[in-house]
C-alpha cells in the first residue's frame, strides 16, 4: 500500500499512540518524516528515535515522551500544509503556537526546521504542523 501523505501518517500515529500511552510508535520512514522526528526531539516533545532497516523503505521507531506524573509532552499536533492545500509563510508571518509555548514545523530550503530556527535564519517555507 503506497501512502499518499507520509506526513499525516506520522502524525495520526503519534497522536494515537500518546492517547493510548504507549512508549514507542513504528512510522515508515522518509525523509521528511525523518527531519519532523529531528526537529520534535531537538526541541523535547520525543525522546528520541531510531532508524530500522526492514529490507524495504525502512522504519523509525519512534520514543515518546512523558512527564513524571505520566502525562504525554505532546498535547496536540495538527497537520496545517495538506498535500491538496500547501500554506507557505515568509519569516514574519510564522505562527506563534500558544503564545511561542508550542512550535510550528517548517520544511525550508535549508532543510525541516522549528519555528524558532526559521525566525533565527530568517527563512520562511511551508508550515507541515503545528505542536503543543
Amino acid at each position: 500500500m503506497s501512502l499518499s501523505d507520509p506526513i499525516a501518517d506520522m502524525l495520526t500515529r503519534i497522536r494515537n499512540a500518546v492517547r493510548i500511552n504507549r512508549e514507542n510508535v513504528s512510522i515508515k520512514k522518509s525523509n521528511i518524516c525523518e527531519g519532523i522526528a529531528t526537529v520534535l526531539k531537538q526541541e523535547g516533545y520525543i525522546e528520541d528515535f531510531d532508524r530500522i532497516d526492514d529490507g524495504k523503505q525502512g522504519i523509525l521507531r519512534v520514543t515518546l515522551k512523558y512527564d513524571q506524573g505520566g502525562r504525554p509532552i505532546i498535547n496536540e499536533i495538527t497537520r496545517i500544509s495538506k498535500p491538496g492545500k500547501r500554506i507557505y509563510s515568509s519569516v514574519e508571518q510564522l505562527p506563534h503556537v500558544l503564545g511561542g509555548m508550542g512550535i510550528a514545523i517548517v520544511s525550508t530550503s535549508k532543510g525541516v526546521m522549528s519555528d524558532r530556527n526559521c525566525r533565527q535564519n530568517n527563512i520562511g517555507g511551508e508550515i507541515l504542523c503545528t505542536v503543543s
